[in-house]
């Protein structure tokens, strides 16, 4: 799930990076290319005790939320595709 259709992923919750300020960012404030802003910021996780489910149901409600995806369907892509990221294996 890193690229698909030349779309790079959040290697922790698989939000599509569209613009610069979707990224995160390392110690030294440059851009990290593995992860998000809601994830990832000043070279650390902003959640870092979350669990995998945790993440799961939280991308879930918010893909749901933001009128992405119904509920059901978001869950499910998430228990697909979280688990693969980097910050999961």
């Amino acid at each position: 799930m890193e690229e698909l259709e030349g779309m790079v992923f959040c290697q922790s919750c698989g939000m599509p990076f569209g613009k610069d300020e979707d990224f995160g960012t390392n110690v030294d404030r440059s851009k990290s290319e593995e992860y998000c802003n809601y994830c990832y910021q000043n070279g650390e996780f902003t959640q870092p005790d979350i669990t995998l489910e945790e993440m799961i149901d939280l991308c879930s409600k918010a893909m749901d939320e933001y009128g992405i995806m119904p509920l059901e369907e978001a869950k499910k892509l998430s228990q697909q595709n979280i688990p693969k990221l980097k910050r999961w294996k």
